[in-house]
């Protein structure tokens, strides 16, 4: 009797051990799969696998993981790419500054106020908006690919926050066409976050350094003439 009792036992923990492992290696492959998707098929996977008719940006941005700062960063450089924009860019500046400060100080998951995380959106909506994005993602992905991945993570990607957030908020400056360039720069280096491109952080950090050169020589010209006429007057 003990002798069932006991074989009995030992077969309830291996089935038990067997369920265990079975879980474990779903959940390994669920991540690993997760890891594996294009952002333009996370999007739709997470609008299809959210049961409930509402969900809040914390949501969303905790399903992203990681990509959450490349997703965001893209979301708000998009306004400034938009030439003779004036007011929206602005206001979204000080956001992007956030968002690269998280990145300077080394977090791995996107923080946000009660305020912003709660804020709660349809999920048909989502959905509807995740479906039609795809096809505009995709011409994106079909350029953009894991390259010199060391740049999005670690110090370098610490150190390219720093450019990021020197763009955001050159963009503040309320002066025609401030926000295109820095904007497109941005928006190139969300891009490049979000797939582990290299070589897009490359190009966005050229672009938006070159912008900020510009910017400084104009400007210096510009109190030089100003300070030679206040000069003339007196």
């Amino acid at each position: 009797m003990d002798t069932s009792q006991t074989t009995t036992h030992r077969a309830s923990n291996t089935a038990d051990l067997m369920s265990i492992e079975g879980e474990t290696a779903q959940t390994e492959a669920m991540e690993e799969s997760t890891e594996k998707s294009s952002i333009s098929d996370l999007l739709v996977e997470i609008g299809e696998s959210t049961p409930t008719e509402r969900m809040t940006i914390g949501d969303l941005t905790a399903a992203l993981e990681d990509r959450a700062f490349g997703f965001l960063l893209l979301i708000l450089a998009i306004p400034c790419c938009i030439p003779f924009l004036y007011g929206v860019p602005q206001a979204v500046s000080l956001p992007l500054v956030f968002v690269a400060a998280q990145i300077i100080i080394g977090r791995h998951r996107l923080w946000l106020p009660d305020f912003a995380k709660n804020r709660s959106f349809a999920t048909e909506s989502f959905r509807n908006m995740a479906v039609r994005a795809k096809p505009y993602l995709r011409w994106f992905e079909v350029f953009s690919k894991p390259r010199l991945t060391f740049l999005t993570i670690g110090p370098a990607e610490r150190i390219l926050g720093v450019f990021i957030l020197v763009f955001s908020a050159s963009i503040m400056i309320p002066l025609p066409g401030t926000n295109t360039v820095p904007g497109f720069a941005v928006a190139l280096m969300a891009l490049g976050f979000i797939e582990k491109d290299g070589i897009l952080m490359i190009l966005g950090t050229l672009i938006g350094s070159l912008w900020i050169l510009m910017l400084a020589t104009v400007g210096t010209a510009a109190l030089t003439v100003f300070s030679d006429w206040l000069t003339g007057l007196f």
